[in-house]
């Protein structure tokens, strides 16, 4: 439970002796900084655009034949200009400060971890501060697309796209590199605030081969079994508490 002291104290253990700790890191993790996960009651998968579900709006296909419902969908649902890190990520900066953290791998687009600090970030489904144009390749920030009505356009009237991947698209060939090559050289992997349920992200956990497996979530996840501490409750509440310490 978040208020375990003995969890609390096991996970605080566990950091301190590694030096090569990498975070993986799902909704779960910004829930606390007023961005809504996916899956729960609240989440944005109990969103219904005209009976349309939020997979099928935010897929490559409807981007193309329905820009305008998608971004329509994408300002309202997934653009949070005024969410700030919380406990979470300014603790991950903190390790990282402290040459610990090897790198955050992350499954949010909402770009906290960065705005925390941190560099050493691997963002696997993109991050909404940054949008190209479709047509020259000019970079607009995320007050661009919030400003705009309708479909965004560059100067040069290209359509100005978010630099998220959106579902039928793949993921970046680097980051994901990258990515698996911190989780395989960590000796303790944090998986925290992520159902595990997304592929091909979630098959990620497989390349680590280190000390360590600590699991963060509210609800079971299907990498608990072989974990050494599972701690249940809200992460950012969780490391609040290990900021006090």
């Amino acid at each position: 439970m978040t208020g375990n002291p003995e969890s609390l104290r096991r996970l605080q253990e566990i950091l301190q002796k590694s030096r090569r700790i990498v975070f993986f890191g799902g909704a779960g993790v910004s829930t606390a900084s007023g961005i809504p996960d996916f899956r729960s009651a609240d989440g944005l998968y109990a969103e219904k655009e005209a009976g349309l579900d939020p997979e099928m709006i935010l897929s490559k296909s409807f981007f193309y034949l329905q820009p305008e419902k998608f971004f329509d969908f994408y300002r309202k649902h997934l653009l949070h200009p005024d969410a700030r890190p919380n406990a979470a990520h300014r603790y991950l900066y903190r390790l990282e400060q402290e040459d610990r953290l090897r790198g955050i791998v992350t499954q949010n687009i909402d770009g906290l971890h960065r705005a925390a600090g941190n560099i050493r970030v691997y963002e696997l489904h993109g991050n909404v501060h940054r949008n190209t144009c479709m047509e020259c390749g000019a970079s607009h920030p995320m007050e661009t697309i919030l400003r705009s009505e309708g479909i965004p356009r560059c100067e040069c009237g290209g359509v100005i796209k978010p630099d998220v991947v959106l579902y039928g698209e793949p993921l970046e060939k680097y980051v994901c590199i990258g990515a698996r090559r911190e989780i395989t050289n960590a000796d303790t992997l944090i998986v925290a605030g992520t159902s595990l349920q997304v592929e091909p992200a979630a098959s990620f956990l497989e390349d680590f081969r280190g000390k360590h497996l600590v699991i963060i979530n509210r609800d079971e996840t299907p990498a608990n079994t072989g974990a050494e501490l599972v701690l249940h409750g809200d992460v950012a509440e969780i490391f609040a508490r290990l900021e006090e310490t």
